[in-house]
């Protein structure tokens, strides 16, 4: 299981010209569900998540969780990140997990973030032609693999 997060002043998600969700100063995770992957993964990077100090104090230092500054959440399906492109120039994606596990594991990791953060997580739709778009706050890029 992968997870790219980004610290945003604002993300959004639009489907066919539709806007389904949006947040404001937070984290946007694009989420790569991997065949291999399980519950105990979801619920550790899950932890990882809420807890992980990318958001700046007030004296300028990354010392702050999406929790302490009681940020939002948006959070993406996306099984690109589980390519691989080791070989040749077309990325394989051998490695995602097939719908009848990803969409479990990644409505697990979402159930899992928003009991450990207290609040609604937003999302976008699994399998969806979606537009996601972001203003990365640093820019704060940060990958997590569980």
């Amino acid at each position: 299981m992968v997870a790219l997060l980004q610290r945003v002043r604002s993300a959004a998600v639009d489907i066919a010209g539709e806007r389904v969700s949006e947040i404001g100063p937070g984290l946007l995770v694009l989420l790569g569900v991997g065949h291999d992957d399980h519950e105990s993964l979801a619920s550790a990077l899950a932890k990882k998540t809420a807890a992980l100090r990318i958001f700046s104090d007030e004296a300028g230092k990354m010392n702050l969780s999406v929790a302490d500054i009681q940020g939002e959440v948006l959070v993406v399906s996306q099984f690109t990140l589980m390519a691989d492109t080791q070989k040749g120039n077309r990325p394989s994606f051998v490695d995602a997990a097939k719908a009848e596990l990803a969409i479990p594991l990644y409505e697990f990791f979402v159930a899992e973030l928003g009991q450990l953060l207290g609040k609604e997580i937003k999302t976008g739709r699994f399998a969806a032609d979606m537009q996601v778009s972001l203003v990365n706050d640093g820019p704060v890029t940060i990958w997590l693999k569980a």
